[in-house]
Formats: C-alpha cells, sequence, structure tokens
C-alpha cells in the first residue's frame, strides 16, 4: 500500500468465527512513527484508498490507506501512541 512514498504493510489473513473463513487483510506500519489521528472507526465500510490513520513522523503527517475494501473490524493502535515497523494498525474484513 503506498503512502506518500512510504509503504505499508497489507497482509491477507484468514480468521475461522464457526461460520467459515472471512479474509482479512492486516494494515501494518512500515515505519516507526507516532498515530496522530485515528480517520475511521471500527464496523466502518472503507474504499480502496481510503485513510486509515495519520502517522507522524519527524513533523511530517503520513496517511496510511487501504487499498483493500471493505470493513475495518479491529484498529489496533490509538491517537498519541508510537508504532514500530511491523505494528499492526488496522484489520480490514474484504468478504
Amino acid at each position: 500500500i503506498s503512502v506518500t512514498g512510504v509503504q505499508t504493510c497489507a497482509l491477507p489473513i484468514c480468521r475461522d468465527a464457526g461460520l467459515g473463513c472471512a479474509a482479512m487483510v492486516e494494515i501494518r506500519a512500515e515505519i516507526t512513527a507516532n498515530v496522530w489521528k485515528i480517520v475511521v472507526d471500527e464496523g466502518q465500510a472503507v474504499a480502496e484508498g481510503d485513510e486509515i490513520a495519520i502517522l507522524e513522523s519527524m513533523k511530517m503527517e503520513i496517511p496510511v490507506v487501504t487499498e483493500t475494501p471493505g470493513i475495518v473490524r479491529e484498529l489496533h493502535v490509538t491517537e498519541g501512541q508510537t508504532v514500530r515497523e511491523g505494528d499492526l494498525i488496522a484489520l480490514i474484513d474484504e468478504s
């Protein structure tokens, strides 16, 4: 996922909640930064290219976008939190 010159990592995973397998995509941080703003809520529908969060590093705002349309199932960060490379930001349900 391209994020203004930075790459975030979107990895498909499979969760079985007893009703079959739902395709989930992990949105992960590619750099160490502070979470400046969470743009979406859990349960919200997102389209390809929608912002999930905005990170801040060295006074630069770095939008985290999704290339996967779906529903935001889980947010794993809060505003003001520091994330490191590879930290999970959100799970998107693409089913």
